[in-house]
């Protein structure tokens, strides 16, 4: 049997195991710090884009408000506005940047849903190209990602 080696997984897998009690992950502060460290690409007013840490597929992005708040219904109308307008704009980047063939785009609200973070709504623009699936996840519980996420954040940055 052949092996590849994914390292990076191994943070994930550590991370996924336990509960830290750090703060929330989405809970940056609206002012401008080191957001490269942070992984994000865009501030609006309201909300925010950041990468996935640990993406699914290359250009994985999320957008989350800044307030810190649990479900999609607890958003006032201001704020769902621009996070949609935003995931749409992402949408349109990463199909120049990335030619995707298609997008699965959502919120999972709440653990049982599969939200990771379930005390801060934030939505998943995922790109998806015809056979991006394969024996990796399945058999080996890895993916292969073609890309770091510093070169896709590099990609990204300044494109919103």
């Amino acid at each position: 049997m052949e092996r590849i080696w994914a390292p990076w997984r191994l943070e994930y897998v550590k991370d996924a195991s336990k509960d830290t009690g750090e703060t929330c992950i989405f809970c940056v502060p609206e002012d401008e710090g080191d957001d490269e460290a942070a992984l994000i690409v865009h501030r609006g007013d309201r909300c925010f884009v950041i990468l996935n840490k640990y993406p699914y597929t290359n250009g994985h992005l999320m957008v989350a408000p800044f307030d810190h708040v649990a479900t999609i219904q607890g958003l006032d109308a201001e704020t769902g506005g621009e996070l949609m307008s935003l995931a749409q704009r992402a949408i349109s980047i990463l199909e120049t940047k990335y030619e995707p063939h298609g997008f699965n785009v959502g919120f999972n609200q709440g653990r049982v849903a599969g939200a990771g973070v379930e005390h801060h709504i934030h939505m998943h623009v995922v790109p998806r190209w015809g056979g991006d699936t394969n024996f990796m996840p399945v058999l080996a519980e890895t993916r292969v990602m073609p890309q770091t996420l510093e070169q896709t954040y590099e990609g990204l940055r300044g494109e919103f």
